[in-house]
């Protein structure tokens, strides 16, 4: 089995220093290391937060998330090459496209996206420019160039080979004026996931993802794409979502296999959670996903 290597990617670029940023600090402090037989593999540092929206791209900080992922492609490459499995704990969820940047170096990958939101915002319907709202348009190659053409290799995820399973978002993100998901994304709602049952609905995801021309897939999870009413700790909630044991199974059939190539954990904000209850919660559930891959449970 190949063992977890843990990446702590505490950025805020694609956000506001909201409590984001401690998500590693709760995780690590509720055990996940042990919990995963786990080795730690450092910490990326983020650049200075820079609160004002940038006038060429119309988001916040893009040059600093252009050198963020740069170096976070660097960590998880590093780790790729020791023949581990990244684990990355963020931060916002921009950290994804370092993540995505580590294996778009390597060839061609696809995507499982695992969250409330589908976060297809382009800069003029994002209220605030953040990058949180709008990386997986980033990755897929639309948006300002400096951060939806990084270092020149195009789209970092081709549509046909993302999956998005579990966001509840659609109605408010088209009143927003959100561009729509393109054709060949596939697009699983939580609607379709309750429809078909979870571990089905994670089966066909993982069949869509292996079904192309690509070498693997990356997993991200943003802790809302979990029911509100059991992860209220994430800066932009929603009512319904995922149980933990729906998320779970999701991440079990996800993550078993061999051409799942990494995963990250983004959006939990420890300030929401003052007794750390939820840290353990989430922790304990990452472990059982992870199950499959490092031979351990909760």
């Amino acid at each position: 089995m190949q063992r977890p290597a843990v990446v702590e990617a505490p950025s805020v670029l694609g956000l506001r220093p909201s409590g984001v940023q401690d998500l590693p600090a709760a995780l690590l402090g509720a055990g996940l290391l042990a919990r995963l037989g786990a080795v730690w593999a450092g910490r990326v540092e983020a650049p200075a937060y820079d609160p004002a929206r940038d006038r060429g791209t119309g988001v916040l900080n893009p040059a600093g998330i252009a050198r963020y992922s740069a170096l976070l492609a660097d960590r998880v490459g590093g780790v790729l090459g020791r023949g581990l499995f990244p684990v990355v704990l963020g931060g916002d969820c921009s950290i994804l496209l370092g993540n995505l940047l580590a294996l778009r170096r390597r060839g061609r990958y696809g995507l499982l996206f695992l969250d409330g939101h589908t976060d297809f915002y382009q800069p003029a319907a994002e209220p605030t420019g953040e990058v949180a709202s709008m990386e997986l348009a980033l990755a897929t190659g639309r948006g300002p160039l400096p951060l939806a053409d990084l270092e020149g290799r195009g789209p970092l995820v081709r549509d046909e080979d993302v999956v998005a399973l579990g966001f509840r978002e659609g109605a408010e993100s088209a009143e927003a004026g959100m561009q729509p998901l393109p054709p060949l994304l596939d697009a699983v709602g939580l609607d379709a996931v309750r429809a078909d049952g979870a571990a089905t609905a994670a089966r066909r995801a993982v069949g869509r993802l292996g079904s192309g021309g690509s070498a693997g897939y990356w997993v991200h999870l943003d802790a809302d794409v979990l029911d509100d009413a059991l992860m209220p700790a994430v800066d932009y909630r929603l009512p319904g979502g995922l149980t933990w044991a729906e998320l779970e199974t999701v991440l079990r059939t996800a993550l078993a296999g061999e051409r799942a190539r990494g995963f990250d954990v983004t959006i939990f904000n420890p300030r929401l959670d003052p007794g750390g209850t939820l840290a353990l919660r989430l922790a304990e559930c990452l472990a059982r996903g992870l199950s499959a891959r490092t031979g351990r449970g909760s």
